[in-house]
Parts: C-alpha cells; structure tokens; sequence
C-alpha cells in the first residue's frame, strides 16, 4: 500500500511541473517529465505516457492560441518528424531496458546542455533547417518523448519571439505527439492514476496558464531557451 500511495505522490508531482511548464513554454512536458516517468514506469511506459499528456497540453494551449500558427512554417516539421517518428517507436521497441535507458538519459542531458547554452547550429534555418530539426525531433520525441529542444534550437536560430513560438510549438506538439501515440500505443494505467494524471495536468495547465499571462517575452524567451 506504501509503495503505491509512493508511485501516485510522484507521479502527481512530475505531471504538475511538467504541465505547468509546458503551457507556460509550449514545449517541456517531456524534457522535465520524462526523467522522472521513466524512472517511475520504466522508458517505454513512461514515454508512452509523455506523450499522452503533450497531446492533451497542447490540445488545451492550441484552442486559444491556433490563430498564430504559421501553417506554412510548420509544415517542413510536421512532414519531417512524420517519417522519423516510426523509427523512434521501432527502437523503443527492440532496444534492451538498460541500454535504453542509458541512450534516454543521455539525449536528455545533450538536450539540455543544448538548449541551456542558447546554441546556435549553422544552417539550422529555412527549409532546410525545418527538415532536420522536424526529424530529430520527431525520433527523440518518440523514442525519449523529448522532441521540444531540437524545435526550440530551430526557433532560436530563426529568432523567433515567445509570442511566435508558443502556438506553434502547441501545434506542433499535437501533431508529432498524435503520431507518437499511434506509433506506441498508451501506457498501461490503473484507474486511480489515470484519474490522478487528469486532475494533477488540469491544475498544471491552469497554474501555467497564469503564469503566462503575467511572463512578458524577454522573460518567457528565457524559459523556452532551458526547455
């Protein structure tokens, strides 16, 4: 019974970070989620369940905001990320747990020294820079549920503003998560913790959505520059 109520209280917590930070971002869930729900489920039921909730975030933050989404921008991603997703889920899929997780914590940490530093990757621009980054992302984001950072290295090199960012990463979030999901299928959950992922993402959202509300850009370029 102890360890149960243990798995619920973190598996709560990681879901209210990871939500709030995603609303506030645009991208996140998974950079700060998945670390924690892997480790709590195990590397393919944990980022089954990512990007189950990168779904249902971006769903949320896209109703208010798909007026800004240049469909036109997005598209070279989506496309991208499309072919590479499948390959993400078959190595999921086919690697050993161990080796796995030790290819899952190592895009993490590469990721976020990546983003942290602000790096800026020449050629990273245009239609050809959409491509690459769109099929990095997609197999990360399917593979580690962690497909934010090469979009937001994209985003940095384009200079895009928050302003420019956050709806197109909500668009694209849904998307690429949308295939990873059918890639993978969803993650096995009782009843008690699909409930208790509901309700913990729901005050997430709301909290970050606040937050957002209150962040001018300079300050919220900072956040999606560290997630």
């Amino acid at each position: 019974m102890a360890s149960a109520w243990y798995f619920l209280v973190l598996l709560g917590g990681v879901v209210l970070l990871g939500s709030s930070v995603q609303r506030l971002a645009g991208i996140g869930f998974g950079l700060v989620g998945a670390p924690g729900l892997v480790l709590l489920m195990g590397p393919v039921q944990g980022v089954a369940l990512v990007n189950c909730g990168s779904v249902a975030i971006s769903a949320v933050g896209l109703a208010a905001t798909w007026r800004l989404v240049r469909l036109r921008t997005m598209l070279p991603l989506v496309a991208a990320a499309g072919v590479s997703v499948p390959l993400g889920a078959y190595v999921a899929r086919a690697l050993p747990e161990p080796v796995l997780l030790t290819g899952l914590g190592s895009l993490v940490t590469v990721a976020v020294l990546l983003v942290m530093r602000g790096v800026r990757v020449g050629g990273l621009y245009g239609t050809g820079g959409a491509l690459a980054a769109g099929a990095v992302s997609g197999f990360m984001n399917s593979s580690a549920g962690i497909g934010g950072p090469a979009l937001s290295l994209y985003a940095v090199n384009e200079g895009w503003s928050a302003r420019d960012f956050v709806p197109n990463a909500q668009f694209y979030g849904l998307v690429v998560n949308v295939l990873s999901v059918f890639a993978k299928g969803v993650p096995r959950l009782t009843g008690s913790a699909w409930l208790l992922v509901a309700v913990t993402m729901t005050v997430g959202i709301l909290l970050g959505g606040v937050i957002a509300a209150r962040t001018p850009d300079h300050a919220a370029r900072r956040v999606i520059g560290s997630t």
